[in-house]
Order: C-alpha cells, then sequence, then structure tokens
C-alpha cells in the first residue's frame, strides 16, 4: 500500500546509501560518539575491513577490558563466517559449490543461511535469488548490452534449481553458481551479535556497509537514533530519523555499485528479466533479524515499492521505507520515524 509522498530529506555528499547512527540531539554522525548519561558505563568502538566494506562495531558496559574481549571474540566469529561464506575466497564453501556444482556435508552455517534464502524466494515470488551469479558476471564484464546474451544467461538463473538437504548441496545445471551478496552480510552481523549476546552485552551497535543491528537502549535509556540518508547528492537537513532498539535494519540501493553514470545499471539484477529494476534508488527494511532484513531490501529493489509494502504489511515485525528515482518517498503502514 502507498502511504503517499513526502518531501525528500536531502544529503550533502553523493557516497553510498549508509544507515548510519545520529547521535543525540546534535545529530553528528555515529563515527563522533554516543552521548553517555552514566559515567559508569564506557564506550568502546572499532572499525575494520570486512566482507568488501567496514565493520564498526560499538559496546558500552562497565569493564572496558571486557567489551575489548568481547570485541575480539566477535571479530573472530563474523571472520570465520566470511571464510565459509564468501564467493571471492577461493577455500568457502560457497566458492565449492560454484567451481563443483555441488558441496558435500555442508556446514551447519551454509545450510542456514541457504535455507534462509529459499524461504525469503519463495515469500517474494522470486525477487529474491542468490542464483543471479551468472547475471552479475555477465554485467561486469559489460555484456550485458547484448540481449541475446542476456537470455542465454537466464537459462543458468533460477533458485528452484538449487537442491539442498543435510547431505548436499548441489546445482542443477553447468554453469549455474550462486552469490550471497544479498543476505550473507546480514547473516554474519546476526552472528556477531549472538556473540555479543553471550556474554551479557546489552547496549550494543554493529554495522556493516548499511546493514545493522542495534540491541537495548543508549546508557540513559535512550533510543538508539538511526538515520536514513538520501541516495542522491542533496543536503542532509532533513535526513529520516528513525528511533528505535533491539531491531535489525538494512538498505540496498542503486548508487552503492552503479555501472552507469545515471545509476540506471547497478549490481541488483531483477532474475526474471536479466535487468536492473528501473524504480527504487533505495529499499531500507526493518526485521527481527539483520540476514531477513538485508534479503528483504534486496528483494524491495526488484519488486518496487508497490508490491514491497504489500509483502512487509503481511510479515510480523517487517516495514519499509522506499526512496523511488524521482525522490518520492513511501513507506509500510507501521513504519515510524
Amino acid at each position: 500500500m502507498k502511504t503517499g509522498k513526502t518531501d525528500p530529506p536531502r544529503m550533502d555528499r553523493r557516497r553510498f546509501l549508509q544507515i548510519v547512527a545520529v547521535a543525540g540531539a546534535a545529530g553528528a554522525g555515529w563515527a563522533l560518539g554516543l552521548h553517555r548519561r552514566h559515567t559508569g558505563f564506557k564506550m568502546v568502538q572499532k572499525s575494520q575491513p570486512m566482507m568488501g566494506t567496514v565493520l564498526n562495531i560499538k559496546l558500552y558496559g562497565p569493564e572496558p577490558a571486557a567489551l575489548e574481549e568481547a570485541i575480539e571474540a566477535t571479530l573472530g566469529r563474523m571472520l570465520a563466517l566470511e571464510k565459509l561464506l564468501s564467493r571471492h575466497d577461493p577455500g568457502s564453501e560457497i566458492a565449492t559449490l560454484n567451481q563443483t556444482g555441488q558441496l558435500d556435508q555442508p556446514s551447519p552455517d551454509v545450510l542456514q543461511v541457504l535455507t534462509l534464502a529459499h524461504s525469503i524466494h519463495g515469500k517474494t515470488g522470486g525477487a529474491f535469488d542468490i542464483t543471479v551469479l551468472p547475471l552479475l558476471k555477465l554485467r561486469e564484464s559489460g555484456g550485458h548490452t547484448d540481449r541475446e546474451a542476456v537470455n542465454k544467461t537466464l537459462t543458468l538463473v533460477g533458485q528452484q534449481h538449487l537442491r539442498l538437504n543435510r547431505q548436499r548441496v548441489s546445482l542443477a545445471r553447468p554453469g549455474m553458481g550462486v552469490t550471497l551478496d544479498g543476505i550473507g552480510k546480514g547473516y554474519i552481523v546476526d552472528a556477531g551479535i549472538a556473540t555479543l549476546k553471550e556474554r551479557g552485552l546489552a547496549s550494543v551497535y554493529l554495522e556493516a556497509g548499511g546493514d545493522l543491528m542495534v540491541t537495548g537502549d543508549k546508557p540513559g535509556n535512550a533510543p538508539w537514533r538511526i538515520g536514513i540518508r538520501n541516495p542522491r547528492k542533496t543536503d542532509t537537513s532533513h535526513m529520516v530519523i528513525l528511533k528505535t532498539a533491539n531491531q535489525a535494519i538494512a538498505t540496498s540501493g542503486d548508487y552503492m555499485q552503479a555501472y552507469s553514470t545515471d545509476l540506471r545499471e547497478h549490481h541488483i539484477v531483477n532474475p526474471k528479466t536479466g535487468y536492473s529494476p528501473p524504480e527504487l534508488a533505495s529499499a531500507t527494511i526493518t526485521a527481527p533479524t539483520v540476514a531477513l532484513a538485508d534479503g528483504l531490501a534486496t528483494a524491495a529493489m526488484v519488486m518496487g515499492h508497490t508490491k514491497a509494502i504489500a509483502l512487509l504489511n503481511s510479515l510480523k515485525g517487517c516495514e519499509g521505507y522506499f526512496i523511488d528515482k524521482a525522490l518520492n518517498h513511501y513507506q509500510s503502514n507501521s513504519f515510524s520515524v
């Protein structure tokens, strides 16, 4: 359901659409630090390259040494998952699947993320499809301008041809391939959050390239303030702000990896047409887990705002905020700012 258009917020420089934490009433970016209302709570933060982006983690608690240890344990868990799930790592399970067409005895994490991908594929009517790798490779090579080449590549796409069980994952057709770019990062962030929860951390901000999770409140029982930046080069003075706690947020956008200056061609492709979807500039999803938000944000870019909102209104705990290429804004029924 369309809830109407609003004046689009603006930003002061072009960068990939990233959800950023906004500090207190001053409205500064998360990297400048959040206001601490209890002197007994300390803040420890760290940034590290991971998953083709930069991971940012911020923790609050009474013991800095414990916070440092929790960060290192979290990074260790997340880096181990990246080695399993990245299609770019030749030693990963996903790379093995793509190289050989099958993966015997998949690890529990790989099986879990593939199972979730199947679930999102079904919910979105195929708009989310992890077998689009052949199309991405064609796009990266510049071959997407050849309609005949696109049609031929489309025969290698279709998540229904990915078969999985506890013993084996296999691709039904030679030349098929899997990419977890639209869900793997979210799954890894969720695993990082789980590691922190195991250590009793209640106030957490964990973000990687626009996929994030916040848990608890900031010290002083203040909600986290998350800003959704506009996908185009305009003013930031009217940034849309979410006040939230214990919520996952993910954004997909046409600017994150563009193949044309007008942003018509980019890294998100419709698995049914082979081309980038024409309507949306960005899709922001809130959900119970980052992996689910990540997958739904990718699917929403393909579906367009009308179909995406109809889907979100049927899913418990999931909401969305959308900006089209003309900078019109739309949101699902219960999305609140």
